[in-house]
């Protein structure tokens, strides 16, 4: 067994910035859900008048459980919305809406970063799966080669969470310009409102790559020999 305090040197910084994130996701939905949008407009409405405007009225829309569980489905081009984003009417759920009706026109533009990551969503299923496992038995049995092989196929994931970030902040963008084109947001506290919950939705992002990256170089510490590891 091997125990090595130079982990949470690697691992501290990703850990507090998605904690951090966590906070201001929370913070701000929790601040703009109970600002109602000055048209009253629900979420499900909002919706069917954003997915009508960009021609995909093919889109279906449904029920989610939970609270900020909605997400957009491409595989059976299907809007998720939770019971709150669906029927409430605050500036928050128009953000939420719109940056998920965002990811459906990526779809149906093809937006070559989304269609790369979901290309690749197979192999860094297994690659996340098996990388890690690859990587301890290497490393266990002193066969580096092993090693490396296991944490090649882990970086999988980085290059997920890299691509995650350009679709992410692009749907945000959209969504953005979708609210104040459509009119469904007038104000200038909504569209500040909306961009708040957008940027903090959008550090949980960078929090998640961050803590990839932090994993894949402590990996690369402990091949290259620097860690100092311990047995016990």
């Amino acid at each position: 067994m091997y125990w090595n305090p130079m982990y949470f040197v690697f691992a501290l910084p990703a850990l507090l910035l998605g904690l951090y994130a966590q906070f201001k996701v929370k913070s701000a939905y929790g601040q703009f859900t109970r600002v109602a949008n000055a048209r009253g407009i629900t979420g499900v409405e909002a919706a069917q008048a954003l997915l009508q405007r960009n021609g995909l009225g093919h889109v279906q829309i449904q029920g989610t459980p939970g609270e900020l569980t909605d997400h957009y489905d491409p595989s059976k081009k299907l809007l998720a919305l939770s019971q709150e984003v669906a029927y409430g009417r605050s500036v928050a759920g128009l953000a939420i809406v719109a940056h998920e009706v965002g990811h459906a026109v990526q779809d149906n533009t093809n937006y070559g970063p989304m269609k790369l990551r979901n290309g690749i969503v197979p192999m860094v299923q297994l690659s996340a799966a098996i990388g890690p496992i690859i990587f301890i038995l290497g490393y266990m049995l002193g066969v580096s080669g092993l090693a490396w092989i296991g944490l090649l196929l882990f970086s999988a994931s980085a290059v997920f969470a890299l691509l995650t970030l350009p679709v992410e902040r692009n749907a945000s963008a959209r969504a953005l310009q979708m609210l104040t084109t459509s009119g469904m947001i007038v104000q200038r506290e909504e569209v500040a409102g909306a961009k708040k919950v957008l940027d903090a939705a959008a550090l949980t992002y960078v929090a998640a790559l961050l803590q990839v990256l932090s994993t894949l170089l402590y990996y690369v510490f402990m091949l290259t020999g620097s860690s100092g590891r311990r047995r016990s």
